[in-house]
């Protein structure tokens, strides 16, 4: 990214000018700390006018940048990258619109293997295992359709979660996705889960990995602007504000490129930074 080779290059003048590391250390952070990044970002905004124009079954459907395996399926309401190693997605993806929270059909409650899955994940596999089944992309955005809440329960879209999590500090981000949306009427979204370079916990009899921490990304186009959020699985009780991070941050933890669709200029800066008032958050 542009950002990315602005810092490397400032880095480079630092060593080349004398000084060494201590002072490469201290003229990068005057300059991310200051109005430069800031004012670099303004400007990438002001040069990108094109609108986010990518077709809207296409919109956010992410990249991998790390190999693994990945099954891509496309259900009504969401996309999902599912990794047959892990037996958890990748990354799962869908567009929020204020239509999809109209009450046409009530909550299915019912997990279901997804039928296009070779050997899937039964429900089973959570049985006394202590953990939730996490939605990524939830029930409550599915509303508006009989297939689409139906589809939600399908195990390509859940992860095993904190009980606590999921209850409690995932849910309140997925409550602020609805008022977001409701606000500025489209987000982008990706949600999943997060394996650091570890052994992982697995659980039931196709064993499934518990992750270690979870993702969400949001890209608002108009006004355009990005926020990124992860989530250890363990209990929590904290504020948003807690959890935020920039979009490429999330991209380098978990070896995603979330919104490769957008013109290069705008995904540089939505990406590169995040104002968490910008989202007037709603009240917690």
């Amino acid at each position: 990214m542009k950002l990315k080779v602005i810092v490397g290059g400032l880095l480079a003048a630092a060593v080349m000018l004398g000084g060494g590391y201590d002072r490469l250390r201290t003229y990068a952070e005057r300059w991310w700390n200051g109005t430069a990044a800031q004012e670099w970002v303004a400007g990438q905004l002001r040069e990108a006018k094109q609108p986010v124009a990518v077709p809207a079954d296409d919109v956010g459907l992410p990249r991998l940048t790390k190999e693994r395996s990945s099954q891509v399926i496309r259900h009504i309401g969401y996309a999902v990258s599912y990794n047959a190693e892990t037996k958890i997605p990748n990354w799962v993806a869908w567009t929020l619109t204020p239509d999809r929270f109209e009450d046409v059909v009530s909550r299915y409650d019912k997990f279901l293997p997804d039928p296009e899955v070779p050997d899937p994940v039964t429900t089973e596999d959570y049985v006394r295992s202590g953990y939730d089944r996490g939605h990524m992309c939830p029930a409550a955005d599915n509303k508006w359709d009989e297939e689409a809440m139906r589809e939600s329960f399908y195990l390509t879209n859940v992860c095993p979660q904190h009980h606590n999590l999921n209850r409690g500090d995932w849910k309140e981000l997925e409550d602020a996705c609805r008022d977001w949306t409701l606000k500025y009427g489209k987000l982008f979204v990706v949600a999943g889960p997060i394996l650091y370079r570890q052994e992982h916990k697995r659980i039931g009899d196709s064993r499934v990995v518990v992750p270690e921490a979870f993702y969400k990304v949001v890209l608002c186009p108009d006004p355009c602007k990005a926020i990124g959020f992860i989530y250890k699985n363990t209990s929590g009780n904290r504020k948003l504000d807690a959890y935020t991070n920039s979009v490429d941050e999330v991209e380098r933890i978990t070896g995603i490129d979330f919104f490769a669709g957008l013109p290069d200029s705008l995904e540089n800066a939505v990406e590169a930074t995040y104002d968490l008032d910008e989202w007037q958050m709603p009240e917690q």
